[in-house]
């Protein structure tokens, strides 16, 4: 049984994983990269890009130059622990981009790892998955879930780990 300390530990840790996301979105939507990165632990490991919060900048800049005005709605987010100073999460949002005289709208769910360093909570790794990304005029299915090429091909409902043993019943 952990004591009071303990408690108030995970609360105060909870509210500050919970605010990862929200700043994320703020600051996606606003093109303020630095605090972008700074959602980010300083040695945010960027595989074959390299490591660092300058890494990172020199990744996502590009990408976020392909579109003009965003909006990203955090719609829920599940934290689970995974230790003292880790977790684990899973973020749902509803994106929408401006991309020349599209609007593409997008279903995604992210999945983050969380770390404290320094007494501060940031995202290790972010994860994203979609439903679908398809121009607000168009329905997800005529166009096969995937309007938006730069999105990638979508990866869900396929990659829940129990979705394909629901529809194996059926």
């Amino acid at each position: 049984m952990s004591g009071p300390a303990d408690r108030i530990d995970r609360i105060e840790s909870q509210l500050a994983i919970q605010q990862l996301p929200i700043r994320y979105a703020l600051a996606v939507d606003g093109r303020d990269l630095d605090a972008w990165v700074g959602c980010f632990r300083p040695d945010v490991d960027m595989g074959r890009h390299g490591s660092g919060r300058q890494a990172l900048r020199a990744y996502i800049e590009p990408l976020v130059r392909g579109f003009h005005r965003s909006i990203h709605q955090i719609c829920g987010h599940r934290v689970e622990f995974t230790g003292r100073d880790t977790a684990t999460g899973s973020v749902y949002c509803r994106a929408e981009h401006e991309v020349g005289e599209r609007w593409i709208v997008m279903a995604i769910r992210y999945l983050d790892d969380y770390a404290r360093v320094g007494g501060e909570w940031y995202f290790s790794r972010r994860r994203e998955q979609h439903w679908y990304a398809a121009d607000v005029t168009e329905r997800p299915q005529s166009v096969g879930f995937d309007s938006w090429a730069r999105a990638g091909e979508p990866a869900l409902p396929d990659a829940f780990p129990t979705w394909a043993a629901f529809w194996k019943e059926t």
